[in-house]
């Protein structure tokens, strides 16, 4: 798995490329979200998932695990431009109702301002 960080604002967007599974993946993704969540000047997330290529359970369980912590430090986790394979994913375990999921970066960004 590959992460380019950006930050524009107090908003930090990774573009995920890859796969997000157990092992070395999950656990670069999870030390990344764990920086953006204790760092008091960041507002949030958006992970842009276009080019992931498989998620598997351990994946999908640590973007649940830190949407709940993001949600309970006042701060927003949001997902965008899924690829079909991740949205089947997500419609199938009933995470597109869990998930605030954009089409686009400037959609979710725009989220941040409400």
């Amino acid at each position: 798995m590959k992460l380019v960080k950006k930050v524009i604002e107090s908003i930090v967007i990774l573009d995920i490329t890859g796969e997000i599974r157990l092992g070395e993946s999950a656990s670069q993704l999870t030390v990344e979200l764990e920086k953006i969540l204790n760092d008091q000047s960041v507002k949030g997330v958006i992970l842009n998932m276009e080019n992931i290529n498989y998620i598997d359970s351990t994946g999908l369980g640590e973007l649940v695990g830190y949407l709940g912590r993001f949600k309970d430090m006042g701060k927003k986790l949001r997902l965008v431009k899924p690829n079909m394979t991740v949205t089947n994913l997500l419609r199938l375990t009933k995470l597109d109702t869990v998930f605030t999921i954009k089409a686009d970066e400037e959609s979710a960004l725009e989220d941040f301002a409400e």
